[in-house]
């Protein structure tokens, strides 16, 4: 059954039970060594093939990043999937002129050399290769229908947990997905004809790997080289 939010600011805590069956040691231990695996075969792709994917299976990717935590449980987010060629191009054209001019210095040679091993540049073909954007905008507070303001908490936090859950989600069927945040994006709300609320946060082509797709030869740290035990 699907219900309708409704900002609930300034509502009284009202618990109910959560009662979830709890997983058996040795399942969760599967469980959680194969996420493992299956997660580690997860790269950032730049060669998209054009074509079709599963327009459901990326649907339910965005309600599962939707189900992430967020600060005061105001969900400060909004998704906006772009299938329009034509405003795929204008995004690719706007995103590439900013590109141009960060590659040519704005990024400052530190920004350059750390990118250098990834093989960036100021071209970006998987905004139009990639049969689908995700363009992922916070809600920097909330606004009411009739023009009144609210403040949102953790949006930066609660944004980007959402999204890595939408790129786990991605990942897990079967599809691929890049990160992509030119600066500055304020353009994309433009494009898209966003409110004076949201800003955009990322865009995330998603896909197939194209057939002749490469990425760079690169090596994840270990697990005893990120976690701490105390």
């Amino acid at each position: 059954m699907t219900t309708n939010w409704t900002p609930n600011h300034g509502q009284a805590f009202a618990p109910v039970p959560y009662r979830p069956e709890r997983m058996p040691a040795e399942q969760s231990l599967h469980t959680a060594a194969d996420l493992r695996a299956r997660m580690d075969e997860r790269r950032t792709v730049r060669m998209f093939s054009t074509d079709p994917v599963p327009e459901q299976a990326v649907l339910d990717a965005i309600a599962v990043a939707s189900t992430a935590p967020s600060g005061a449980h105001q969900q400060p987010w909004t998704f906006v999937l772009v299938k329009n060629p034509e405003v795929r191009e204008r995004i690719r054209a706007a995103a590439e002129e900013e590109e141009r001019i960060s590659y040519a210095g704005r990024l400052g040679d530190e920004w350059l050399d750390a990118l250098r091993p990834l093989g960036t540049d100021d071209v970006k073909p998987h905004l139009t290769d990639a049969p689908a954007l995700i363009v992922v905008f916070q809600q920097r507070f909330y606004l009411e229908p009739d023009g009144t303001t609210r403040k949102h908490y953790y949006v930066d936090e609660s944004v980007g947990i959402a999204v890595g859950m939408l790129l786990t989600a991605l990942h897990l069927a079967g599809l691929a997905a890049l990160t992509h945040t030119p600066s500055p994006m304020k353009f994309l709300s433009e494009v898209l004809d966003r409110p004076r609320n949201e800003k955009a946060f990322a865009v995330i082509p998603v896909g197939y790997p194209a057939d002749d797709c490469v990425v760079p030869d690169l090596v994840r740290k270990s697990l005893d080289q990120v976690l701490v035990v105390v």
